[in-house]
């Protein structure tokens, strides 16, 4: 009788620049190099660098299948029964229903590798990110650099507002460095505590 394989979460998380794609695909290049079957799955809003792709800002890319919600994911993976790694990009865009997706997924044996933003432009935590990683196998929080002062970046922050897509229901809109900036805790301008006056 074979042994029944045991599922995993990981997440990888952070503010924009943190470089969280790239530790995506290089944890599904060594599956792949390791012989394990892989789907990468990237979301239909994301079209910044074109459909059919998951790509960083330093250039590296790898095919991908677009999806547009949780729901789809799902069926993906029912539809491939030997699937070993599930590999889902920009997972902030999929919205609450993408935790109990994970889960589920990962009871069937998987091993599923979640990047996305977990922190949004005003300094707040980003769901479902936040609440996946709580319940992850692992997950590792990466940080960007300030483009002020080079330190460490936990957070980003909105320059200017783009164009507006009515299918984005996050609050966070898709752009780059033409629309966002990352920053240390001393230079982000406008975070949601300071604004409570909570703190003396």
């Amino acid at each position: 009788m074979g042994r029944t394989r045991v599922g995993r979460v990981e997440v990888i998380s952070g503010p924009m620049f943190a470089g969280k794609t790239e530790e995506l695909l290089r944890r599904v290049r060594r599956a792949q190099v390791g012989g394990r079957e892989v789907e990468v799955l990237s979301h239909v809003l994301d079209t910044r660098r074109g459909t059919g792709t998951v790509s960083t800002h330093s250039g590296l890319s790898i095919p991908s299948r677009t999806v547009a919600d949780a729901e789809e994911i799902e069926r993906v993976v029912a539809a491939r029964p030997t699937l070993d790694l599930l590999a889902v990009d920009e997972g902030h865009f999929y919205g609450p229903d993408l935790l109990g997706t994970v889960m589920r997924v990962a009871d069937r044996g998987l091993l599923v590798v979640v990047a996305g933003l977990d922190v949004t432009f005003d300094a707040r935590p980003f769901e479902p990110m936040a609440s996946i990683a709580a319940l992850a196998d692992s997950a590792d929080r990466l940080t960007a650099v300030c483009s002020q002062c080079g330190a460490d970046a936990p957070f980003h922050e909105r320059l200017s507002r783009p164009a507006a897509d009515p299918r984005v229901t996050t609050g966070e809109h898709v752009g780059g460095a033409e629309a966002y900036r990352a920053v240390c805790r001393d230079h982000l301008t406008a975070p949601w505590w300071r604004a409570t006056g909570a703190a003396a």
